[in-house]
């Protein structure tokens, strides 16, 4: 029997996309931008004490592997042949930490996730340092000194862990974001893997200067960085290097941008103004400034957006960070359990199609923009006997939708321009109930690309769009054409509003719950707070005692 002929479908281009929550691999045909297959690994986190959040690197790197092989499995049972995949992308998640034995090739220490708040009493007396009239990090950066970023993330580890300390004496020690990780392990790691990183996650180490697209002296003098163990900076779009093992071995590195950033590409905001929200683990609000650094007078970053190219201008971009999107879903699947999937979160919601006076600011890492308030933390307020956890679910919903309402309401008073729309990716933007709240909080349509995983698309564009690679045009006429789905706001303006206040008078009472303590030996960072389920569990228990006593 003769065998089954291979489709013939033009040059394919694969992506790496490494999330926080999860792990994909995804091949894209380089001339349609059409999604052939894909493969997803759901990534652990670790919570060693409040307010820690890491991850294992070695997981992370072999979920990459079995996303790749298992993608690739996929494509042969649809009869593509893979020897078509001329190109890798990377996506990440960004601002993670990880140091590294480039001798062993192990990790000297978990990965510090972005979430991490650790480092809350490093940032406090690192703060004490900058004067209050040149404010040289921010001017640099476009970022707040913040426990978010990787600079205070890589001193705890310089400080605290013995490993690390002795790896870097020994001139042992890489340190990178997980792009860096990745790529030096996929490149061939012990065996000539290449240390490299993008101006885009470069640009979330706190560490480069944006202007001049360098590891900055003064920066890392002032974090006391020894500079021999970073990364080279090179930009989004081009080889790096080639896979050294597993189904595409050979098959050349390309691209390479954190996540937001591969975001704003793969939804083609190419254009000064042109801005995306993306909803994942958290929420990231982007707007494309062009060649030019716009800072913030409302408490937006200024951030690399990308450079697709060696010899290709840098655009820049405003951005509004928020922690906690998708986590807070999977909170309420893994630590109250009124779910059992995240999928039952609009189930649970639309049972009710409101709050009913509830409201929950999900505040388990801080706020960030536009407060960069570390010491709130999450609050369920407005409860009643009349509650339920379709309550709960629906205000878990509407908080993403209030969070994203704050830094678009910044962006706006920044740019001068007001947004007519909004345009979303991400996995949360599934949840129809999701994107309905947010157009009726926002009072704009927004609009959802019927294709949402953008973020994977970016990088396959930067990668394909590669010199030396060349399978994907980035020339405006060669964009592919995107169906679009569009959500009205369905509410009166007036209605909008006051929920958009209540909230806000909500956010305020997330403030000021932690201080920080004089730090322990080898743990600078201990939090004297109390847990959020304190509050829910109190506020149940007056709700019974008051159901007992009138009853």
């Amino acid at each position: 029997m003769a065998a089954s002929k291979k489709a013939v479908l033009g040059p394919l281009v694969g992506a790496v996309d490494q999330g926080t929550s999860s792990t994909r691999f995804l091949v894209f045909n380089s001339k349609t931008a059409e999604l052939l297959s894909h493969h997803q690994v759901e990534i652990k986190q670790e919570f060693p004490r409040e307010g820690w959040v890491e991850q294992d690197p070695k997981e992370i790197l072999h979920s990459v592997y079995e996303c790749i092989e298992k993608t690739c499995e996929k494509l042969g049972q649809l009869n593509i042949d893979i020897s078509n995949i001329k190109a890798i992308g990377v996506s990440n998640q960004r601002e993670t930490t990880v140091v590294w034995d480039k001798i062993t090739g192990e990790p000297l220490y978990n990965a510090v996730v972005w979430l991490d708040l650790r480092t809350q009493s490093t940032v406090e007396s690192l703060s004490k340092r900058i004067p209050g009239n040149n404010n040289f990090v921010k001017s640099k950066t476009g970022l707040p000194l913040s426990t978010y970023f990787s600079a205070v993330k890589l001193r705890w580890l310089l400080d605290n862990v013995r490993k690390v300390q002795k790896a870097v004496e020994e001139k042992r020690a890489l340190f990178g974001t997980i792009d860096s990780w990745l790529i030096w392990s996929l490149t061939g790691g012990v065996n000539g893997g290449v240390h490299c990183t993008d101006v885009t996650n470069a640009s979330r180490t706190m560490l480069f200067n944006i202007h001049s697209l360098e590891w900055d002296k003064q920066l890392c003098e002032f974090f006391g960085i020894p500079m021999e163990i970073l990364p080279n900076v090179r930009s989004s779009s081009e080889i790096y290097g080639l896979m050294k093992a597993g189904a595409l071995e050979g098959v050349p590195i390309s691209g390479c941008l954190g996540d937001q950033s591969a975001a704003l590409v793969g939804q083609m905001c190419f254009q000064i103004g042109q801005a995306k929200n993306t909803y994942g683990t958290g929420c990231f609000l982007l707007c494309n400034t062009g060649h030019k650094c716009v800072f913030s007078d409302h408490g937006l970053l200024t951030t690399v957006a990308y450079k697709l190219g060696r010899d290709k201008p840098v655009y820049y971009a405003l951005e509004g960070s928020v922690a906690i999107a998708g986590a807070v879903i999977r909170w309420l699947r893994d630590n109250l359990g009124i779910i059992k999937t995240s999928e039952e979160i609009e189930k649970l919601a639309k049972e009710v199609g409101t709050s009913y006076g509830c409201y929950f600011v999900p505040a388990f890492s801080g706020l960030y923009a536009p407060y960069w308030e570390p010491s709130a933390r999450g609050i369920i307020c407005g409860l009643t006997q009349f509650t339920n956890k379709c309550h709960i679910a629906f205000a878990a919903l509407e908080a993403v939708c209030f969070q994203t309402r704050e830094i678009l309401d910044a962006m706006n008073r920044d740019c001068g321009i007001p947004l007519s729309h909004l345009q979303v990716d991400g996995g949360m933007t599934s949840n129809k109930i999701l994107m309905q709240l947010q157009a009726d909080i926002l009072y704009i349509p927004v609009v959802k690309p019927s294709m949402p995983e953008t973020t994977a698309l970016g990088a396959a564009m930067a990668a394909g769009a590669a010199e030396g690679v060349g399978v994907w045009s980035l020339e405006p006429e060669d964009l592919s054409a995107v169906t679009m789905e569009r959500f009205e706001p369905q509410i009166n303006a007036e209605e909008s509003e006051i929920r958009y206040s209540t909230w806000k008078k909500a956010v305020m009472k997330s403030m000021g719950w932690v201080t920080t303590q004089s730090p322990e030996s080898g743990d600078p960072s201990i939090f004297c707070s109390l847990p959020l389920g304190f509050f829910i569990v109190s506020s149940m228990v007056m709700l019974i005692g008051a159901r007992y006593i009138s009853g």
